[in-house]
């Protein structure tokens, strides 16, 4: 199939493209590339791209393709809180536009990236994708408003599915230091301390980015009556933790580190604990492959062998919203996130190739 990831450059994109490249598939890319300097160890690998905007692409750039895997927007809740209406504008408007556009170029199939994050302050109990939506941020509240609204355009000639990631964590070129396992993990290393900055207690599901991989080309590979306007979640049920369960995984894993709680720790209201049944009756291709353990592992490998610095991903360098207000602050970023100096040269459009 002819793909298109849409966020290609970022830090599930820089994992996926390879992944679905691989599996034989022709992959092009569409990417801002807020992040393109920020990163970790090689560079990420090269596809045919359009440097865009997802605000700004028209239903010509989507003609020719038989599948988009829709990946793009603010990444996080601290950058979906710097302005919220932003979020919304990107998240969940540009990403409604792109599945009608889509539609309208004959695009046959839209896979969109979702989130476990959409169950939100749910409690202890397992959540299957029958429950209820409780968002809490503007990135969450930005993934429902996306389902419902991309749903309602499903029809016989146009097929989404949205697949709701668990937390994600993993080494990738475009690292993300905010998540979870990957930020307790270069706490450790780089201070001795594994930092826990809420009470411990809340639920997470955690996946593995190759393992997020995995997902979608499966999805992507599945018979289309199997996965029409469905939603599912993507993980293990085994995987799901309390914060402080994953803190003493790191803290066994990292030599010489010891839990410690920020003095202003407090509960985090975002807390679920999800049910993956689904995904493994749905797409049986789907094998995940790590666990936190393993994932502890690598990261702490690859912190260790870049040297890496609390300097770096508590900076500019690496932390997100550190860098887009770098960005604003030196007029390389416009208040809407758009670029106001020409697009890099290893950004090239399809229309040329």
């Amino acid at each position: 199939m002819r793909v298109l990831i849409t966020g290609h450059r970022g830090y599930i994109g820089t994992v996926l493209a390879p992944f679905v490249a691989a599996a034989g598939h022709d992959v092009v890319g569409l990417d801002t590339d807020l992040f393109e300097h920020c990163t970790f160890g090689k560079p990420p690998a090269d596809f045919p791209s359009m440097h865009k905007d997802l605000r700004d692409v028209s239903a010509s750039d989507l003609e020719g393709f038989d599948a988009i895997i829709h990946l793009a927007g603010l990444s996080n809740d601290p950058l979906g809180n710097l302005n919220p209406d932003l979020t919304y504008e990107i998240n969940h408007r540009a990403s409604v536009r792109l599945a009608a556009l889509a539609k309208d170029a004959g695009v046959p199939r839209y896979l969109f990236s979702s989130s476990c994050s959409t169950y939100g302050a749910a409690g202890d109990k397992f959540l299957d994708e029958t429950a209820e939506f409780n968002p809490v941020t503007p990135y969450a509240r930005s993934k429902v408003l996306v389902e419902m609204d991309v749903a309602k355009l499903a029809d016989d000639s146009f097929s989404p599915t949205f697949l709701r990631n668990a937390t994600a964590y993993g080494v990738s070129p475009r690292l993300r230091f905010d998540l979870v396992l990957n930020n307790l993990v270069a706490w450790a290393m780089c201070t001795g301390r594994v930092l826990l900055k809420s009470d411990g207690t809340p639920w997470r599901p955690l996946v593995h980015i190759e393992d997020i991989s995995r997902a979608f080309l499966a999805a992507l590979e599945s018979p289309r009556e199997r996965v029409h306007n469905l939603a599912v979640n993507i993980g293990r049920t085994d995987q799901n933790y309390q914060i402080r369960d994953i803190a003493e995984i790191v803290e066994k894993t990292v030599p010489g580190c010891r839990i410690e709680f920020a003095g202003d720790a407090e509960p985090d209201k975002r807390c679920y604990r999800v049910d993956f049944g689904l995904v493994q009756k749905v797409l049986p291709a789907f094998k995940p492959v790590w666990d936190i353990p393993k994932g502890a592992k690598e990261l702490y490998e690859a912190y260790r062998n870049a040297s890496l610095s609390v300097e770096d991903f508590e900076g500019i360098r690496y932390k997100r919203i550190d860098h887009i207000k770098n960005l604003l602050a030196t007029g390389r970023l416009d208040l809407s996130l758009r670029w106001t100096a020409p697009a890099s040269p290893h950004m090239v459009s399809t229309r040329a190739l």
